[in-house]
């Protein structure tokens, strides 16, 4: 399928995942109320703690799939995705027994409640790593599938996995039991369903062999790339969940849903972000493996721009307009008004993460694990004492103040130390033109416009009509002064032209 073709679908799943999300929230604040949303939200960051257990797996079928289909053997990538398949179902059975052990201690030691028991607390513990070990598989799964570059299979699966998840919970809650055990049993039987959809799914691209077993020198072939992985994987999971493990111990639940909801609306750029990286990912392992590094190149440097000119527009606009977007949403003025300096930290640390999108899916393409695995450390040195202190002195403020600041350091660390290694002497120019330039337009329209805009008092559904039409005009402005870009996307996203 053509690069446009996979983003498009990856955008799909990631928007109808991203509304079906967001429609959900409210329902759930509705029926169980913002302590056990907090529960919801402890939830997510367990989750992605526990992917440390990933060992850096997923990533490595993604690109091994990827480096098969190049040259043309795709099967082979089956006996690697075989043995893999065994390793994830048994520690499927492993995360959950693990839960299942500590959550009385969970219970008992970590969280407070003011109105939830603990017997319920405890119990939706436990469904907790019940959920997590029905939806582990998933992940390889789905990395074969997008190794293959057939996104618009895994797209379509989990657009209708996402669906029953969220509009199914609302459901359940509504007309069963409005109860924080309900929703998370609801979640283990829609997860363990999306994990076989996407296993048949998996085997359907690749092509199942009758004669396949597990094989241990298939994992000696990955286990270089794969450890570096889980070191990255270690290291990023403590960069992305750091503040909200400590403010799960400092505040009470109240508080820290409040904290998590204001992250749901930031982690609303990973509608852009996640289809993205999906697709460039294995199209630069491509051409690495065919050594078409001008392509590489264009594709690395276009590809930053272009996503730039969405992204940066979109987070500013957010953060302008924070307080309206969750009012707007939730229905709940006084939690809009609680987040208004929230929501804009939270949002700047995760759009200069998403810059770093295109180095870290070159550095995997390359195959050098090394390389990110280095770039956490020196930002994992960092953030650990500035988010302790920034949290301990300032609660929710200084939690998302530290995701700012890790963020402005990740993306002048980062690409400082990518452009060393790879690619030398590109780094400055991506950062100043390719960065830089979406960055500044991005500020000066739709920033600096839209606070104006925001200090005349129009009514908020105005306003966010207004902060729309300032995103699509800086993200025209910035097509505009990109002349190449231009050309790539007539290429890229019209019938009858040359793909990049």
């Amino acid at each position: 399928m053509k690069l446009s073709g996979n983003l498009l679908a990856g955008l799909t799943n990631s928007v109808w995942s991203g509304i079906i999300s967001l429609a959900a929230i409210p329902f759930y604040l509705k029926y169980l109320g913002i302590e056990a949303y907090g529960l919801i939200g402890l939830f997510a960051s367990t989750q992605a703690l526990l992917s440390l257990l990933d060992l850096g797996l997923a990533p490595t079928i993604n690109r091994e799939v990827a480096r098969h289909s190049a040259i043309g053997n795709l099967p082979e990538a089956g006996k690697l995705l075989h043995t893999l398949a065994a390793v994830y179902w048994t520690m499927a059975g492993i995360i959950f027994l693990l839960i299942l052990s500590l959550a009385s201690l969970i219970t008992e030691h970590w969280l407070q409640s003011k109105h939830l028991s603990q017997t319920d607390i405890k119990h939706a513990v436990i469904l907790m790593g019940l959920v997590i070990a029905c939806r582990w598989p998933t992940a390889l799964y789905q990395g074969a599938i997008m190794g293959a570059q057939r996104l618009a299979i895994s797209s379509l699966i989990n657009i209708a996995m996402v669906t029953l998840a969220g509009l199914g919970s609302v459901m359940v809650l509504a007309f069963i039991t409005p109860t924080i055990q309900a929703f998370f049993i609801w979640q283990a039987a829609v997860g363990l369903v999306h994990a076989i959809l996407l296993q048949w799914a998996a085997w359907r691209v690749i092509g199942r062999s009758q004669k396949l077993r597990f094989d241990m020198n298939q994992l000696k072939q990955i286990w270089r790339f794969s450890a570096g992985m889980s070191g990255v994987a270690v290291s990023g999971i403590i960069l992305m969940q750091l503040d909200k493990l400590l403010l799960s111990r400092i505040l009470d639940l109240e508080d820290f849903g409040r904290y998590a909801l204001a992250g749901v609306v930031a982690n609303g750029l990973y509608v852009l972000l996640t289809p993205t990286f999906n697709v460039i990912y294995p199209r630069l392992s491509t051409l690495v493996v065919t050594e078409n590094t001008p392509k590489l190149i264009e594709l690395y440097r276009l590809g930053t721009r272009l996503f730039l000119a969405a992204l940066f527009p979109i987070a500013t606009a957010a953060a302008i307009f924070a307080e309206e977007i969750i009012a707007l949403w939730t229905g709940n003025a006084a939690i809009a008004s609680s987040m208004t300096i929230l929501v804009p930290l939270y949002l700047i640390g995760t759009a200069l993460n998403g810059a770093m999108q295109f180095p870290y899916a070159l550095q995997l393409a390359y195959g050098i694990s090394r390389l990110p695995l280095m770039i956490n450390i020196i930002l994992v040195s960092i953030m650990i004492p500035m988010t302790v202190f920034l949290a301990i002195q300032f609660g929710v403020i200084g939690g998302a103040a530290s995701w700012a600041i890790s963020g402005s350091l990740y993306l002048l660390i980062g690409t400082w130390l990518t452009h060393k290694i790879l690619l030398k002497g590109l780094g400055l120019k991506w950062l100043l033109w390719d960065v830089g330039m979406p960055l500044l337009i991005s500020i000066t329209m739709v920033g600096i416009t839209g606070s104006k805009i925001h200090e005349w008092g129009y009514a908020p559904h105005l306003q966010l009509f207004i902060g729309g039409g300032l995103v699509l005009s800086a993200f025209l402005i910035i097509i505009l002064f990109s002349p190449h870009l231009r050309l790539t996307i007539q290429h890229n996203f019209f019938p009858g032209k040359k793909e990049v």
